[in-house]
């Protein structure tokens, strides 16, 4: 089943699943095999916090950024006599594309170095990985005083660059298992863009996304899990977009001239619908989120996306990572998302 792809033309989805990252699993082998049995397609390696604070989604990239601090509670960047060197060695790693000297060891990954153990790299389409993106990167690490890093022009400039560095590296540690993978940028933080407690500009923002996009020469998606400024981020350079629609659907469907150019380029949605909160799974089906996430599509169709053409050009996701959900809850909600692709699949693709 594996092939050769290089563009997003090339990728057909066809509403096959895969998954944000994040599980609430301290076995990385659990979690792997989890992953593997319900997202044959496209599956991703896994995130897991609750196994080392090492894994949580900025401590697991932070490996090698200059002055970078973490005391057991906090994180920060320490600004020491040895950060200018730290920074020209990372500004000289991201002109030459050194990439493997910014990866991320197995102390931060477990999930990934066991995923590619487990991977059948000729069974699926392709792989998927991620990676934290610069603005919930940047927001999130502080200085020694407390102003996120992100609000400092060189340090912001710099996180870019350093993620850029691990998506290549990450990239190229999955073509051990598959021929093709697909990164994505996860930017939680993008859903207070725009707020009186962000006070970043929409120029600032895409170039930020965009320097961490030329780490990736396979597919780059973008997820964001919260209300957002999807019709500047949908003009990216993105391929593949990922809005959680099972509780925002109407913050996406309000960019339907943006979101139907998208698609007319080959980009491709993939519909976060299937809920991470254990209280909502209970209540959905395969075939309730089925009649949800068409109800969600059907704004679009009405302003002259093609129903069938939309959905080829579709994934389905969580609405967001599984680990706050208990380890059988995160399987489920995989269960849930594994029978709703095959029934899309069955009633629309073939």
């Amino acid at each position: 089943m594996n092939t050769t792809i290089t563009t997003r033309k090339q990728f057909q989805p066809e509403c096959r699943a895969t998954a944000i990252g994040s599980m609430p699993h301290s076995d990385a082998a659990r979690a792997c095999s989890a992953l593997l049995k319900y997202l044959p397609d496209i599956p991703v390696w896994p995130q897991l916090p609750h196994l080392s604070p090492r894994e949580n989604m900025y401590l697991q990239f932070s490996e090698g950024f200059p002055g970078f601090s973490f005391d057991g509670e906090h994180f920060y960047v320490q600004r020491s006599p040895a950060l200018d060197e730290d920074m020209e060695k990372l500004y000289q790693a991201s002109l030459d594309n050194n990439y493997d000297s910014w990866k991320v060891s197995p102390g931060y990954a477990a999930g990934l170095y066991k995923f590619i153990e487990e991977a059948n790299a000729g069974s699926c389409l392709a792989l998927k990985g991620q990676v934290t993106g610069p603005v919930s990167w940047g927001l999130t690490v502080t200085d020694k005083d407390h102003l996120p890093i992100i609000y400092d022009d060189t340090l912001s400039d710099a996180v870019a660059r350093h993620l850029a560095l691990k998506a290549a590296w990450e990239e190229r540690f999955l073509t051990r298992g598959s021929k093709f993978n697909i990164i994505f940028v996860d930017e939680p933080y993008m859903s207070s863009f725009g707020s009186a407690f962000v006070s970043l500009t929409r120029e600032k923002v895409t170039d930020l996304l965009e320097e961490v996009y030329k780490g990736i020469t396979c597919l780059k998606g973008l997820h964001c899990c919260g209300n957002t400024d999807w019709g500047m981020l949908l003009g990216t350079s993105v391929d593949i977009i990922n809005p959680d629609v099972y509780n925002f659907e109407k913050s996406f469907n309000l960019y339907p001239e943006e979101i139907g150019s998208f698609l007319s380029s080959d980009g491709i949605i993939a519909w976060g619908i299937v809920p991470n909160d254990e209280a909502a799974l209970k209540k959905e089906t395969v075939n309730s989120l089925r009649d949800r996430l068409e109800e969600v599509i059907a704004p679009l169709t009405r302003k002259g996306i093609e129903f069938r053409t939309l959905l080829g050009r579709s994934l389905v996701t969580p609405n967001c990572g599984l680990a706050s959900m208990s380890i059988e809850g995160a399987e489920t909600a995989l269960e849930v998302l594994a029978g709703l692709s095959a029934e899309l699949r069955r009633k629309y693709i073939r």
